[in-house]
């Protein structure tokens, strides 16, 4: 694939050595790759595997720990789901959310291929039907959430059978660093060992050097095991609106997505913006869906379907709703709220354009905004007076047969759930807690003493400094007037060799003005030169600034005394133009 894409695009390719790419090892066999390609075209309907997809599939199929950084668009599912279906065993695929995995269990089903997934939105028959066939092997693709690896009876019942292959989609979540840290993803690593040390794939449209560091140590891939294609995606075209007001965001919202052609989605940061521009697009008549966290279920479902389906144009949700979403022909991502940083960004604008045409990825931002997300920083990370809450409430009695689970301690202690789940994460990892099968908390060691715990809080003290810095770019991104995709690239450190997009607002700008700068320059030195043709003669700068644009090469023109001839070069000063003959004269423009 390397070689094909360096004499398609020579530049290209070694970029995508550079990082990484050439690291999958020797090529696959002879007749591994006639199975790659036969499973290809036979259960996926595809003839050819996209760039970087050739080099992560050989690594997993040799049973190499990789890390696959590929763009939202790039088949990422690919990756993990053709190797499975040519590897012995079962293959585990761990993902942040029920409705991506639902999106990825239809689609399996769908080819034919044995999938399972096991989640909280199960019924009790279809959860029974789902470890059946774990248990009997009959499952060859296993879908779950990462709270399900602490289950020992989920665990025992992965261990009757070989795993040949473990997936962590969208694995920036594992990271300390990531910007959508979720405390029961850190249960993965301890997890490879008990399941018998399978081949681990992880996967993710988005990753900095310290977000890939962080889980490169965690999952135990060496350096040489990431695959990086690069984040650059010319068919997106971004651009800034500045507001004042709330009530010029709506009207700004309403307008543009009115103007806006094909199916979008509008982001917000909050449930209750998501409520607002709803009902705005609503009442303007426009076909909406909306999708966040406090929906049911199936009000969720039956969004996402209506959505993805067709039967409803936009979509307005919160960032719970778009990881893994496989919908090619979004043509705007309108973000009426500003998210927490340039990586959360560059995963929800990304999920416009995966078919490869021109979309539109629209920020609107008021400076307010800023607060509404330190007010959610504020709440995630927890601090000493939250552990040790935690510490002291697990050595008094439950008030209940049902021990002391999360929620009955979020009740007691009176603090946000969010913190009570990392301090609980973070003490169980300092084998200071344990955890029952059925969720509830108990404590190991009775003593903890400051300095020890001070030290465990250093990483969340970090990653709240951390949190500010990544706040804080995002705001240069909406404020700055450099091209938007040098800075979306200089944050994923892929900006080398980069110079400007072209299509943003910021570069359409500057090239506007560019121009305005040279045709004042043409005119100003044609007025010089051509004394005779100042305006006061009849000619007037719009007619020296048309004369000095309008030739090109190989225009017709007809010019008196020497007639009919072809233009073989122009610039601002003369046009050389060709006749019958094969003589060349040249002339002013303005002549």
């Amino acid at each position: 694939m390397t070689n094909q894409l360096r004499q398609a695009d020579p530049e290209r390719g070694q970029r995508l050595e550079g990082r990484g790419s050439t690291a999958a090892g020797p090529s696959p066999s002879k007749d591994l790759a006639k199975r790659i390609q036969a499973t290809l075209r036979r259960r996926f309907g595809l003839n050819r595997l996209r760039e970087g997809q050739e080099a992560v599939i050989a690594r997993v199929l040799g049973g190499r720990p990789t890390l696959a950084v590929m763009p939202t668009g790039a088949g990422k599912s690919l990756c993990y789901q053709l190797p499975a279906l040519l590897l012995p065993g079962t293959t585990l695929v761990v993902s942040p959310l029920i409705a991506l995995m639902q999106d990825q269990y239809d689609a399996l089903r769908q080819r034919g291929i044995a999938a399972v997934q096991l989640n909280s939105s199960l019924d009790a028959e279809a959860l029974h039907q789902a470890e059946q066939a774990i248990g009997d092997g009959s499952a060859r693709i296993i879908l779950t959430t990462p709270e399900r690896l602490t289950d020992p009876q989920f665990m025992a019942l992965m261990q009757r059978h070989r795993v040949s292959l473990l997936v962590v989609d969208e694995a920036h979540c594992i990271s300390q660093w990531g910007h959508d840290f979720r405390p029961a993803f850190l249960e993965i690593a301890p997890s490879i060992k008990k399941l018998g040390k399978p081949a681990v794939l992880a996967l993710t449209a988005t990753a900095t050097e310290e977000v890939t560091r962080d889980i490169r140590d965690q999952l135990g891939i060496p350096r040489d095991g990431v695959v990086n294609t690069g984040a650059y995606r010319p068919n997106l075209h971004y651009r800034v609106e500045q507001v004042a007001r709330e009530a010029d965001k709506i009207e700004k919202t309403v307008t543009m997505v009115q103007a806006s052609a094909g199916p979008g989605v509008v982001y917000t940061a909050t449930i209750r913006a998501a409520q607002t521009v709803y009902e705005a697009l609503q009442a303007a008549g426009e076909s909406v869906a909306l999708y966040h966290g406090k929906r049911s279920t199936a009000e969720r479902y039956e969004a996402q379907d209506a959505f993805m389906h067709g039967r409803t144009r936009v979509m307005v949700a919160t960032n719970a709703f778009g990881l893994g979403i496989d919908k090619p022909d979004i043509r705007f991502v309108l973000h009426y709220q500003m998210p927490s940083g340039l990586d959360a960004y560059y995963q929800e604008s990304g999920r416009a354009g995966r078919d490869g045409e021109v979309s539109r990825c629209t920020l609107l931002f008021r400076r307010s905004d800023r607060a509404v997300q330190r007010f959610f920083m504020s709440g995630r990370y927890p601090g000493t007076e939250e552990v040790a809450a935690l510490h002291r409430a697990l050595m008094q009695a439950p008030p209940d047969d049902k021990g002391w689970t999360l929620p009955a301690l979020q009740a007691h202690l009176g603090r946000p759930l969010n913190k009570l789940k990392v301090a609980a994460s973070l003490l169980r990892r300092q084998r200071m807690v344990g955890q029952r099968p059925g969720g509830e908390l108990y404590l190991l060691k009775q003593e903890m003493n400051e300095p020890d715990m001070d030290r465990w809080l250093q990483r969340y003290r970090d990653k709240r400094e951390q949190d500010q810095e990544t706040l804080e770019k995002m705001v240069f991104y909406a404020q700055t007037g450099l091209c938007r995709w040098r800075v979306l690239l200089e944050h994923l450190q892929e900006d080398e060799g980069f110079g400007q997009c072209g299509s943003c607002d910021n570069c359409r700008r500057i090239a506007a003005h560019q121009a305005e700068v040279a045709e004042r320059a043409v005119v100003e030195t044609l007025e010089a030169l051509l004394p005779g043709r100042a305006p006061g003669n009849g000619r007037t700068p719009e007619h020296l600034k048309l004369a000095a644009r309008v030739f090109k090469p190989d225009d017709l023109v007809r010019v008196r005394r020497y007639g009919q001839g072809r233009v073989v070069a122009a610039d601002s000063l003369s046009v050389t133009v060709e006749f019958a003959r094969g003589e060349q004269r040249s002339f002013q423009a303005a002549y």
